[in-house]
């Protein structure tokens, strides 16, 4: 009954990040959009919302349940002779450290000067400037992929690590043309009105 309850709250932890994940991408996509500064500051505070309500929780719960399955059921260390195993846990720390260090700043920063600019009413040359970070966006557009690569591990369960290998190749393509394609597909950045 122990092991049920963990893999019930391990996958809670999944269902919880990932569509946390998703919230946080299309609400990014959303704000990239909008040339008003009162709906980009609703698109911005969902994105804090989603990150917040959503990620963090899941990624908790993903933290406990993982380390309790693995350190009770796995046989502790012995999870490094497990490939499928050994790649989840390390794209689940790099994710869990960018997102918690590079994205997560990046949108606490991207919200305190969209308040900033809502005070002056129109954006501002230090959040048009942020908005055009390329790491922030690389490091966000490639949350998702890495979340996917991971569940794929999971489902997947490969013996060798070409899974692996072929999905971070795919994972990081994916990320470089959405870097690349988004901020052109939506030109939002102009000159701010003086104010």
């Amino acid at each position: 009954m122990e092991y049920q309850i963990i893999r019930l709250m391990h996958i809670l932890g999944f269902v919880l990040m990932g569509s946390g994940l998703i919230g946080v991408w299309i609400s990014d996509l959303r704000s990239r959009q909008l040339h008003e500064i009162k709906a980009f500051s609703e698109a911005v505070r969902s994105i804090a919302v989603f990150y917040d309500g959503l990620v963090v929780p899941g990624a908790l719960l993903l933290l406990f349940s993982g380390t309790w399955m693995i350190s009770r059921f796995l046989g502790g260390w012995q999870f490094l002779q497990i490939t499928w195993l050994t790649g989840m846990v390390v794209l689940f720390l790099i994710e869990f450290i960018e997102g918690n260090t590079i994205t997560r700043i990046y949108f606490m920063r991207l919200r305190r000067l969209t308040q900033h600019a809502l005070t002056t009413g129109d954006f501002t040359p230090e959040l048009q400037e942020a908005r055009g970070e390329t790491l922030s966006t690389f490091t966000h557009f490639l949350d998702l992929p890495i979340f996917f690569l991971i569940v794929t591990l999971g489902g997947l369960r490969p013996a060798s690590w070409d899974v692996l290998t072929i999905g971070l190749i795919i994972a990081f393509t994916v990320a470089i043309l959405l870097t690349l394609y988004i901020p052109k597909l939506y030109p939002w950045k102009t000159a701010a009105k003086p104010t």
